[in-house]
């Protein structure tokens, strides 16, 4: 005869509630609702409890002559100094900035660098106290299906949390400058407007995106550009008040490298990046890369995702011939390119 089938979502109510308090309860009471609290809710509830505080509202006054226009957005301080992670869209072309906590308190914010590249921006809150903050995490460790959390202000509904599932990593996203966003995670936790420039956070706790972008008449698509990008963004703007990027015209995803394929080919990567667009008389096509070929090493270093990518074509490697390893139909390739500087976006 077969065991009955134990349920780990039903074990606390069968276990912990004495069969008296389940009798005396009546007819359609809820129970005791740390009885109830399952572990996907304490994920979402202590996830909320824990980064909630550091999520602002971003408010914005456009600049006089109607350059810009004033609007309302989110954003989250990342570390205690008042360094806030917001969407370029959100303040591009803004004259004040303004930003709002949880308990309602608001200070203004000045405008440390902007990406419209990867839609981010860096702000600096001008408040003196010390402010909650939620440092961002490595989303090169995520994986799909794993569970997303976003808080934001969607429709100026302040300190909203919705939850849902990594859906894919590695996308391209096209930006509002015309441009491909590189590395960004797909959700399907809902985001409306207002959503932007909030933080998609893991149960752990950590931001591992910045929320960005919904496809309009899409059932649960929605983006956020990932944390590795955010840092390398970050570190930019802090050095340099700008970001630098040697551009070599494509558009690529995270993809597995086929085990057989790698071992033929005799490197390590479990992943790397495939070429989903390559520009016409761009660097790249004119090196002879073609579309799908799985970017494997860039200048000897391991490419195991569109991130690494990013972070390799840095500043330092505009104008200076490069080694790009590629697998083509399984079979290894090297090319020379040589990246030109990413003009500034308009």
């Amino acid at each position: 005869m077969l065991a009955p089938i134990r349920s780990p979502w039903l074990a606390p109510v069968l276990d912990t509630e004495p069969s008296e308090a389940r009798d005396a309860r009546p007819l359609g009471a809820p129970a005791n609702d740390d009885v109830l609290l399952d572990a996907y809710s304490q994920a979402v509830t202590s996830v909320a409890d824990a980064v909630g505080p550091a999520v602002m509202r971003v408010d914005t006054r456009a600049r006089s002559g109607g350059a810009g226009r004033g609007g309302t957005g989110s954003g989250v301080v990342i570390a205690p100094d008042g360094l806030v992670l917001t969407n370029a869209h959100v303040v591009n072309g803004a004259r004040e900035v303004r930003l709002t906590d949880t308990e309602g308190r608001t200070t203004e914010a000045r405008l440390l660098g902007i990406d419209p590249d990867t839609d981010l921006a860096l702000l600096r809150a001008d408040a003196a106290r010390s402010l909650a903050f939620a440092p961002l995490g490595d989303s090169k460790s995520l994986r799909r299906g794993q569970l997303a959390i976003a808080i934001g202000n969607p429709l100026g509904f302040e300190s909203t949390v919705t939850a849902g599932v990594i859906s894919a990593l590695g996308r391209s996203l096209r930006a509002t400058t015309g441009r491909m966003i590189e590395d960004v995670i797909q959700t399907d936790a809902a985001l409306n407007p207002g959503n932007s420039g909030g933080p998609l956070v893991s149960s752990r706790g950590e931001v591992i995106g910045i929320n960005t972008a919904v496809i309009m008449g899409a059932q649960g698509i929605c983006f956020a550009v990932a944390a590795n990008t955010a840092n390398h963004v970050v570190s930019e703007i802090i050095l340099h008040g700008r970001v630098r990027r040697g551009f070599i015209g494509v558009a690529a995803q995270t993809v597995p490298v086929p085990r057989r394929h790698a071992v033929a080919a005799g490197i390590g990567n479990a992943r790397g990046a495939m070429l989903t667009q390559v520009e016409q008389g761009g660097p790249a096509s004119e090196a002879g890369l073609m579309m799908h070929d799985l970017v494997v090493k860039l200048d000897g270093e391991p490419v195991t995702g569109v991130d690494d990518l990013v972070r390799l074509l840095d500043r330092n490697r505009i104008g200076k011939p490069v080694t790009v390893d590629v697998l083509r139909l399984g079979r290894p390739r090297s090319f020379t390119v040589t990246p030109k500087e990413r003009a500034a976006a308009k």
